[in-house]
């Protein structure tokens, strides 16, 4: 009988793990997820500052490059491309399976450069060249700055995990970037079909950061909860009407270009207060992904839901940012908060993981 995961996928909404580390590849785990339906995996700064500052498991690695002369920088990349390529071979058969639509890996440029788009741009020509697999996403801030840079490496037939979206006027901005870049290439007469994208809507923050706002107003209870699955709601329906046999994209498509789905991410639960499958449950949508980090991949395999619910109670969705505005909460502001914070904290992440590879290459180095 199939798994929850299974039967999402069925409903064309393919599962991602939100999560990697070097114990995760050598010790079997990703092989089981990737049994268990699991068709791709996103990474960020954050995940792999816990992964190698949390773990002893690269400290060979780390030695080795130093004793030949890496530089900070080239440790960093030295042990995340080493894991980035290690999960894109072991899911290049489901991207062979499933004809280029899933078994990706993506992994972030550098988030200092997010205001930086020659720099952007730079750096994930470098990183995807470096990788040298089909199936690797570079993940690009969906800031002004990253836009032009999204047109630019779409158009060169670069794949492009846009991240951090959190306003619906930005994420139709991402949309048109994609389909300038996809336009681009097909002016030159270069392949549409080998090229692909996902933009990764993020969901739970929104209501982390609204439930706060509510509070300290002292807006109405009844409003905690609701700001996230109607933002995401709304996107979907943005989405649809863009990807719609009819709409702006179907010459593309007729070119052999892909749709670029959205991505349903920061889907953990934050408040114990709320279902651990919130985020999940409510946003079952056909031609969508969901990465989910390892505690709610098994929440979802034990009760999740699979009944297709996204485009339920739209009208109450728009109403629900009504409500937000007569409490004196304006959601874009709110998403240009969570934005600016989402740029900070991966930059943080990145550099603590850097302050932590130094300390541990001056050990390594010193007790070898």
């Amino acid at each position: 009988m199939p798994n929850t995961i299974q039967r999402l996928n069925d409903l064309g909404q393919s599962i991602w793990c939100d999560n990697l580390s070097r114990p995760m590849l050598d010790g079997g785990e990703l092989r089981r997820l990737i049994d268990l339906g699991l068709v791709g995996i996103t990474t960020n700064p954050t995940i792999f500052m816990k992964a190698i500052t949390g773990s002893k498991a690269y400290d060979e690695q780390i030695a080795a490059l130093a004793g030949d002369g890496c530089d900070l920088p080239q440790l960093y990349e030295g042990l995340v491309l080493a894991d980035v390529g290690a999960a894109a071979d072991a899911l290049r058969p489901v991207h062979e399976r499933t004809h280029g639509l899933d078994g990706y890996v993506s992994l972030e440029v550098n988030p200092r450069l997010a205001h930086d788009t020659d720099a952007t741009i730079a750096e994930a020509r470098r990183l995807f060249h470096a990788l040298k697999r089909p199936n690797v996403f570079i993940k690009v801030p969906a800031t002004p700055a990253g836009l032009p840079a999204i047109r630019t490496l779409i158009a060169e037939g670069i794949n492009v995990n846009v991240t951090l979206i959190f306003a619906l006027e930005m994420y139709e901005r991402v949309m048109e970037a994609y389909l300038a870049g996809l336009h681009e290439r097909a002016r030159r007469g270069e392949n549409l079909a080998g090229v692909s994208s996902v933009a990764s809507f993020f969901v739970s923050r929104v209501d982390t950061l609204v439930d706060k706002l509510l509070r300290t107003k002292g807006g109405s209870p009844q409003l905690e909860g609701r700001a996230a699955v109607a933002n995401a709601k709304l996107a979907y329906a943005r989405f649809e009407q863009v990807f719609a046999p009819q709409g702006p994209f179907s010459k593309l498509a007729a070119l052999g270009a892909r749709v670029q789905r959205p991505l349903w991410a920061s889907t953990s639960t934050k408040d114990p207060a709320y279902p651990d499958t919130k985020y999940v449950d409510s946003l079952v949508a056909p031609h969508s992904v969901n990465t989910l980090p390892p505690e709610t991949i098994a929440a979802v395999l034990d009760h999740g839901k699979t009944t297709v619910a996204i485009r339920d109670e739209l009208p109450e969705a728009q109403r629900c940012f009504e409500q937000l505005r007569a409490a004196g909460i304006n959601i874009d502001d709110v998403t240009d908060q969570l934005l600016t914070e989402g740029v900070h904290a991966f930059a943080k992440s990145f550099d603590d993981l850097l302050a932590n590879l130094e300390t541990k290459r001056t050990r390594l180095t010193a007790a070898r």
